[in-house]
């Protein structure tokens, strides 16, 4: 379980300067505004139960363990699944890079998260796809309390063994906009690739 963690710490720093690069450039065309996840807490569910450790108790079992703030450094994940299959890293800026943790093809199966942030500046009103071509199938991403949760199902996904994430950019509300109601889900499909090669160590 530690090698694992450690190992998705070291991918996770090496992802991090690609996706928050792509992030900005996408923003750059945006109006000016607060950054879509600046400041925020996260408490995260996994098929309903708290079964997530969170960056803030150093991805350890423990009453609470599945709430977190942002990595301030940006260079790690912010969860872990409890069976450490899966990695979510959340950036202030809304971008979102989940991993096969596992270090093995994952087949589809039940994976149903859910991430209800505090101290938002605005509403999430959208998602934008960045790269899903690492996996084959649609995740699932819905919005969730006028903005201040989100559903993502991995259900459907077939992953292969090596650590390329599914990225997306998170987006809020501009100042004095009013997100839709109720739940808007978005199917992301796969486009464009991230070449990224994997040195793996030999099993013992």
């Amino acid at each position: 379980m530690k090698s694992r963690i450690r190992e998705t710490l070291a991918r996770a720093a090496i992802m991090a300067a690609t996706t928050m690069g792509v992030a900005a450039a996408a923003a750059g065309g945006a109006h000016a505004t607060t950054l879509p996840l600046q400041d925020a807490s996260i408490t995260a569910t996994y098929n309903g139960s708290a079964a997530m450790l969170g960056f803030d108790n150093g991805y350890s079992v423990s009453a609470g363990g599945n709430t977190t703030k942002l990595d301030p450094d940006a260079i790690t994940a912010e969860f872990l699944s409890a069976d450490a299959v899966f990695g979510f890293d959340f950036g202030a800026d809304g971008s979102l890079s989940i991993y096969n943790n596992s270090g093995f093809a994952v087949a589809p199966g039940d994976y149903r998260f859910r991430f209800d942030f505090t101290s938002l500046a605005s509403p999430i009103t959208s998602f934008k796809l960045l790269d899903a071509s690492a996996v084959g199938g649609l995740p699932l991403f819905s919005i969730l309390d006028g903005g201040r949760a989100l559903g993502v199902d991995l259900s459907a996904l077939t992953w292969s063994g090596d650590f390329l994430p599914v990225t997306a950019s998170i987006e809020a509300a501009q100042a004095g906009a009013v997100p839709e109601p109720g739940t808007m889900s978005v199917l992301l499909a796969g486009v464009g690739a991230i070449a990224l090669v994997r040195r793996r160590k030999p099993r013992a």
